[in-house]
């Protein structure tokens, strides 16, 4: 395959480039510093039709596809990942189930107001008892013949973008029956925020990503009409693992782009930097390891571009997609990690985007599925069952 972009690509990759180091850069190390969301930001990100950007034109989208998404995503993480992962959830997350498995009138309620920016969505799935175990839904939703309206009661933990002051809807996977077997059947529902007995509390005190909102969500009675159940009854499981199999591609993507932008500043930093009369830049070892974190971020673009390729194409993508998110969020770690021994004691300075860079990244290893459980499903696709 030619990952090489094409010229709508390249302009779309050169625009967000330009919003990113004229926009974002000057002002998010404030809003990270205050655990502040940067609403400036991701309206102007609105604006220019980034939460748009996979969705089609009839709901307001901008008629691209994934692979779009995912170089807006690697632009941005370049520079900052608060507002990538702002963008990645919105999209995967908050409007791509709608977009999937919504009926016409879902999408006609929900997909304008999100892709615009309008409004964000958030995914409740992960439990305080079920992060990699999601098959273990305790949250609850019964149906009440009188009112034709969904009960739900439960909880949902480290969901972004579910208490902003623009968040519209979040949609929540809970048991609403169960086989002859025993077995729970997931269903996904939506739930506007606002909804009386939907507590959404306190943002957490976060290691990184602190610019980006995320919350604890509590239910009790919750009731939403019997209309707001997504796609199928039972079906949540699966749907929630294909939206998961498609955002593992988007975090790829970012991981990329803080990848590379470790080794941006990195590079910037070892041609100012002197010591001993010379560039720190001239010295090999700072030569060497700032040619294994460029061969890390290509490697890992490469990577998660042909995943993307493939879901664009309608091709399997599963085992692609998780080794592209293996390998990423890897290697942002590790290049996290050198481009802050490159910059010495002021790589442990919060006014240097490489100290914001390694804090971010070892959420990578976590999010949207452990590196465990990309292994898994990697052995799996070998037809190594376990």
């Amino acid at each position: 395959m030619d990952h090489r972009l094409s010229p709508e690509l390249e302009e779309l990759r050169r625009t967000v480039e330009e919003f990113a180091h004229d926009v974002v850069a000057p002002k998010i190390g404030d809003y990270y510093e205050r655990h502040e969301f940067p609403y400036e930001i991701v309206r102007e990100m609105g604006r220019m039709g980034l939460f748009g950007l996979p969705f089609p034109e009839e709901y307001g989208g901008m008629g691209g596809d994934y692979l779009a998404l995912g170089i807006a995503l690697e632009e941005l993480a370049r520079v900052d990942s608060s507002v990538a992962i702002t963008l990645e959830a919105g999209v995967s997350l908050g409007a791509m189930p709608i977009h999937l498995f919504g009926t016409r009138e879902q999408k006609e309620k929900w997909l304008p107001r999100l892709c615009s920016g309008e409004v964000l969505g958030a995914f409740g799935l992960t439990e305080p008892d079920g992060g990699s175990d999601a098959g273990a839904t305790r949250t609850t939703a019964r149906l009440d013949p009188e009112t034709d309206e969904w009960v739900i009661n439960g909880t949902k933990c480290f969901i972004t973008n579910s208490g902003t002051d623009i968040t519209g809807l979040v949609t929540v996977t809970a048991v609403t029956d169960r086989t002859p077997e025993g077995k729970p059947r997931i269903s996904s529902i939506i739930v506007p925020s606002g909804t009386p007995g939907f507590t959404v509390a306190p943002a957490y005190s976060k290691v990184g990503w602190n610019a980006s909102d995320t919350r604890e969500l509590s239910f009790t009675d919750v009731r939403v009409p019997a209309a707001n159940l997504l796609g199928e009854e039972g079906r949540g499981y699966a749907q929630f693992l294909r939206i998961l199999d498609e955002g593992r591609i988007a975090i790829a993507a970012l991981a990329t782009g803080l990848a590379q932008g470790c080794v941006d500043e990195s590079v910037r930093y070892a041609k100012e930097r002197h010591a001993f009369g010379r560039p720190i830049g001239a010295n090999q070892a700072i030569q060497f390891k700032l040619a294994d974190m460029e061969m890390r971020a290509h490697t890992a673009r490469l990577a998660w571009r042909d995943a993307a390729s493939r879901l664009v194409a309608g091709e399997p993508f599963k085992k692609e997609a998780a080794l592209a998110k293996l390998h990423s969020s890897t290697i942002a770690v590790d290049n996290a990690r050198d481009a802050t021994q490159i910059h010495g004691g002021y790589g442990f300075m919060n006014e240097y985007p490489v100290a914001r860079m390694w804090r971010d990244s070892k959420i990578l290893e976590i999010g949207e599925g452990t590196s465990e459980v990309q292994r898994m499903l990697i052995a799996r696709e070998l037809g190594l069952a376990g």
